[in-house]
């Protein structure tokens, strides 16, 4: 099944779709989804500036909630790419800027891997997707990035 697709209005709503995709990482994401709104919640509703101000006290706070998936790599991963994405959102001059500023999918995709924590393959493609930016058709890009267990799993989840 694949993810809600909206724009985002703010930074926030980039954040928080990624942060399902980060959090989906070697999970169900049944499981993720069940929790997202008390992790929506934990997170202050993913204001980019909270997150990016989280301490390590903080984080360990989360780590210990169980409104959250209780993942300290994954809640440490939340943190940094929310500096990430602060970051890039002043660089560029907006955070769609800096997604619209990549001649195609596959320089996109290398250049999110690289700059933010817990993305994989599949996790960039569903960002990208569930922000409305253009991805290749799915059967098209799993058929060149995805091994074929992978690719049997996402077929028989949708």
């Amino acid at each position: 099944m694949p993810p809600t697709q909206v724009r985002p209005k703010n930074l926030a709503g980039y954040l928080d779709s990624m942060t399902m995709r980060v959090f989906e990482a070697g999970m169900s994401w049944k499981v993720v989804e069940a929790k997202w709104s008390g992790i929506q919640e934990a997170f202050h509703g993913f204001d980019p500036e909270w997150v990016a101000d989280m301490s390590p006290s903080d984080v360990d706070h989360l780590a210990n909630d169980p409104r959250v998936i209780r993942n300290r790599r994954k809640i440490d991963a939340t943190v940094a790419n929310a500096r990430a994405m602060l970051d890039l959102d002043s660089t560029h001059g907006g955070f769609r800027r800096y997604l619209e500023s990549f001649s195609d999918y596959d320089a996109l995709s290398e250049d999110l891997q690289r700059q933010f924590h817990f993305l994989g393959e599949s996790g960039v493609w569903n960002f990208l997707w569930s922000v409305d930016e253009a991805v290749p058709p799915y059967q098209e890009w799993a058929a060149t990035h995805l091994p074929a267990k992978e690719r049997e799993r996402w077929s028989s989840a949708s």
